[in-house]
């Protein structure tokens, strides 16, 4: 069909240009040619379309592909006979301007409506199955479109390093080394003059299954020359093995009775267990949540699915896995950026062949490939770590439910502080609310006692009230959390002459003073230096930290309780490999009196010793220009706060503020979420703020801070075009944080009462926007349900 349809439009281009020729022959008052000149065109011609026609003659088919690329359509390849026609979800190599690029086929088709002299061919055909379903891709295509992202880069985020550098799916294959002698005593006595080759082969007789080289050199020095002379011999072979996720070792334990209210959860989900629902399960901190999502667990690998299961955190993957390997005679397996590339696309492999039973992950993790999904768990569902702050900008909380709602399995968000958007679909009725309202084993809530920093003696960040505390607690071997917020030594450092503070050369921001290594250093572009021996204003050399952060409470706890065990846990104290799931391992062993912590240890860890938590300074949250600040703080705070007291003895929590009549911090004594969300639901009603509109956020970037605003005004100009009078667009205005990493910042915010006006207007807009001659000076991103307004 292709091929007749390009003969026929041959042959009418060719009639077409030998009547405009003969005609122009003609009529001299257009074009002067001689007999000479008219033949050696019609030559000419005659050529070019034969060769056309060889070409077309050789296409095996039009070939849509997707390409990593922030143009937002898809692009027409011919495809050479020598290439087997590809299904979609097939990977491809094509060229694209002066690049060569891997792309993704989405689709085939007989002819294309670009000039075929325009089209180019596929380079290379990478995969002979397709690496992505058709169902994947609907979702992908569906995400592409409510984030208004190109569907090329859409599809590129969702598969591992690996794929989108072009390599195999058989690149994860493990090389195996097999014994294959016939009559093993005969061989060794043979090598008795090469004693090497005679371990390296006692050893592979010992291994029915044969080992891979690596595990081989850890038990015989240097094995590779005795390896090639055995597989000369014909004693050895390699073999190439599909790979194996790391297995988790784990001792079996049995389930827990389960309370009333947990068993209630467990039949409620139960019962829609094979339909699409939204679930959801809003528990106190120590409810057990945990096990009501491990007794779905059961039932659901049971019937023979799979379970995907999202965590905010790297950290919470460790514990998560031993919980669920002890419990679920299945494979467990995680997904988390802190593996490897080929560890990656090996437990990426087993999900989608469906050796892997529960698939645990952090926010990437939702575009896991599986075989037979049977319900997807949402942990911690408020955090905003579910967001991606760049590139495509999605919610993985969100995704999840468009993956269930696609598969028509049930989604369960849980969360002992649920964002306000569920609490208000739960609200609505559009999801399923199920509430644990009393801690596992007895245990009860913690006290909250506010303690008055203006009101106290305070050395270093801890107030008398909380040394006394801590004292209490520790003579009676108990633990005790202290909760900090900021990494570093000091936030601040300023010279104590003229009041001048070190700022960040690249950024609107102070840098943070780090002692360890006597560095200043900014938390927002990474940019570090020495400290100055002097002041570059006034020439002082009076420079003083000023402020708090983990490190200097790590030295003022040091010297209060110096024969104490103490850690610290932040981003630069669990910088190497492997180092936050001992730390953690170690607090539940107790080798750790004081910890020391940031938002690693917010959530979902559970260290029943742990019956003190102080929280060091809480308010630096109280007065954030974000909307978002209200909820993320009372979260914060009940989250930490939810780390005492889960084991017999009743904890205590110690809040240190300077506001302590702050509405919100008196609403935390009545510890009732509900009724702090309940309040605060009202406050975004009246402001118009989400759940109540939908709003999406353009940013833009420029090393000169015009060059970002004309941007933004021109795309403020082009979305007022396209307005319905349902549309509202604030701005554009300089970001809260004018300059970062040496670029100035602009926002233009978009908000509507009606979802479907506001993605509307940015279909109809995106176009132009692209096409912007003022976006070859800055940068700009869209970002479709913002969390961070910064």
């Amino acid at each position: 069909m292709a091929e007749s349809l390009a003969a026929s439009t041959i042959q009418a281009d060719f009639s077409g240009f030998s009547t405009k020729l003969s005609t122009a022959f003609v009529d001299k008052r257009h074009l002067s040619l001689d007999k000479k000149y008219l033949d050696d065109s019609l030559l000419f011609y005659f050529n070019i379309v034969s060769e056309v026609s060889k070409a077309q003659s050789s296409t095996a088919g039009i070939l849509v592909v997707a390409l990593p690329s922030p143009v937002a359509n898809a692009f027409d390849y011919r495809l050479p006979v020598q290439f087997p026609l590809p299904m979609a979800g097939v990977r491809v190599r094509v060229p694209f301007g002066r690049r060569n690029l891997l792309g993704l086929v989405i689709d085939t088709k007989a002819h294309s409506e670009v000039p075929s002299e325009k089209l180019k061919n596929v380079l290379e055909v990478i995969d002979q199955e397709p690496i992505l379903s058709p169902q994947l891709l609907t979702l992908l295509t569906r995400i592409a479109r409510y984030y208004h992202h190109p569907l090329g880069e859409v599809i590129f985020t969702a598969l591992p390093a690996m794929l989108r550098e072009g390599k195999s799916l058989q690149a994860t294959d493990v090389v195996v080394w097999v014994s294959q002698s016939e009559q093993p005593a005969e061989m060794l006595k043979a090598l008795q003059r090469a004693p090497k080759q005679r371990a390296v082969l006692q050893i592979l007789q010992q291994h029915s299954q044969g080992l891979p080289a690596p595990t081989l050199a850890t038990l015989v020095n240097d094995p590779a020359t005795a390896l090639r002379a055995l597989a000369a011999k014909g004693l050895v072979r390699r073999d190439r093995r599909p790979c194996t996720p790391r297995e988790i070792s784990a001792s079996t334990t049995t389930a827990p009775k389960l309370r009333a209210e947990q068993q209630a959860a467990v039949e409620a989900l139960l019962h829609s267990s094979d339909a699409f629902g939204i679930h959801l399960l809003d528990g106190v901190t120590g409810s057990g949540k945990t096990e009501v999502y491990l007794a779905v667990l059961e039932q659901c690998l049971a019937r023979g699915r799979q379970a995907l299961v999202l965590v905010p955190e790297i950290a919470l993957t460790p514990q998560l896995e031993q919980r669920f390997a002890r419990r679920l005679p299945h494979r467990v397996i995680s997904l988390h950026s802190a593996m490897s590339k080929t560890a990656r696309l090996c437990a990426w492999q087993v999900a989608s062949s469906g050796e892997a039973a529960v698939i645990l992950g952090t926010r990437s993790a939702v575009f896991t490939p599986c075989k037979s999904l049977g319900v997807v768990i949402v942990d911690e569902e408020h955090d905003p770590s579910y967001k991606q702050q760049e590139g495509l900008r999605y919610h993985g909380r969100d995704v999840a439910i468009l993956r269930a709602q696609q598969a028509q399995i049930p989604v369960i968000l849980g969360s002992a502080t649920p964002s306000l958007e569920s609490l208000s679909n739960a609200a609505a009725g559009r999801y399923q609310h199920l509430r644990l309202r009393e801690r596992a084993g007895g245990a009860h809530l913690p006290q909250i006692e506010l303690v008055d920093l203006r009101q106290q003696q305070v050395s270093e960040g801890i107030s008398t009230t909380l040394a006394e505390r801590m004292r209490a607690h520790l003579a009676q071997g108990r633990q005790v959390l202290l909760f900090l917020n900021r990494r570093g030594y000091a936030p601040v450092m300023l010279c104590h002459s003229c009041g001048e503070t070190l700022d960040c050369p690249r950024c609107d921001t102070t840098v943070t003073y780090h002692a360890h290594q006597q560095a200043l250093r900014c938390h927002h572009c990474g940019t570090h230096f020495p400290v100055p021996a002097s002041c570059s204003h006034c020439g002082s050399e009076a420079l003083t930290a000023i402020g708090l952060g983990t490190q200097k409470i790590e030295a003022a706890v040091t010297q209060l309780f110096p024969d104490r065990s103490m850690i610290r846990i932040d981003r630069d104290s669990m910088t190497r490999k492997g180092a936050l799931p001992k730390a953690l391992e170690a607090i539940r062993r107790g080798e750790h009196q004081i910890i020391i912590g940031t938002q690693m240890l917010a959530k979902g860890h559970d260290f029943h010793n742990i019956t003190l938590v102080g929280m060091i300074n809480v308010d630096q949250g109280l007065f954030s220009t974000d909307f978002h600040a209200p909820e993320r703080l009372a979260q914060q705070l009940l989250q930490v706060s939810g780390r005492a007291g889960r084991g017999e003895v009743r904890g205590e929590v110690v809040i240190q503020t300077h506001q302590p009549e702050h509405p919100l911090l008196q609403a935390l004594l009545r510890r009732d979420y509900t009724y702090i969300a309940q309040n605060m639901l009202l406050e975004r009603q009246q402001q118009r703020w989400p759940p109540y509109t939908h709003i999406a956020l353009f940013r833009a970037s420029a090393h000169q801070r015009v060059d970002a605003m004309n941007l933004l005004e021109k795309i403020a100009v082009l979305l007022n075009h396209y307005n319905a009078q349902a549309l509202e667009i604030l701005g554009p205005v300089m970001a809260p944080m004018e300059r970062r990493a040496g670029r100035y910042r602009v926002q233009l915010l978009l908000r509507s009462t009606q979802r479907d006006a506001l993605h509307r207007a940015l279909a109809q807009a995106l176009p132009e926007i692209r096409r912007l001659k003022a976006a070859r000076k800055a940068r700009w991103s869209l970002d479709i349900d913002p969390v961070d307004m910064a």
